[in-house]
């Protein structure tokens, strides 16, 4: 684990954009056992973290369609709550950083590692903002 000094900048990246941090597994059970959509963020000290993931996510969150809860966890920092938000993403390797898209606490989406690592920021903010249409869109309104 490194120092709470060198990730703290890390960890307020996502939560000066409004992103809940979850540091324990009951945090991320109660956050993720909810109706509706939630992304969780696995952060990450690594460079495609801070170099593609993070600044992906302010830019996909500029979008119109968002998930209805967004959380993040700290790889390598908060084991606890990074393990618990791992057993959500079923039929995938652990992976840091990456991104999920649960809705109704079952996994729809996931950006692994090495989607990131590969791919540019604005990239990566075009899938997510192309996956919160498909996964977090409200149904329209119908009009009698």
């Amino acid at each position: 684990m490194y120092p709470e000094i060198m990730v703290s900048p890390m960890r307020e990246e996502l939560t000066y954009l409004g992103i809940e941090e979850l540091r324990t597994a009951d945090e991320v059970d109660r956050a993720l056992m909810h109706s509706g959509t939630t992304m969780v963020v696995v952060n990450s000290i690594c460079g495609c973290a801070a170099g593609r993931m993070r600044p992906a996510v302010r830019l996909a969150l500029q979008h119109s369609t968002q998930p209805d809860k967004i959380v993040t966890v700290f790889a390598g920092q908060d084991k606890e709550a990074t393990d618990r938000a791992r057993a959500y993403f079923t039929g995938y390797p652990p992976s840091s950083p990456s991104i999920g898209i649960l809705r109704d606490g079952k996994l729809v989406y996931m950006m692994q590692r090495s989607d990131i690592e590969t791919t540019e920021a604005n990239q990566i903010a075009t899938d997510l903002k192309t996956a919160f249409e498909k996964f977090c869109a409200k149904p329209a309104a119908t009009t009698r």
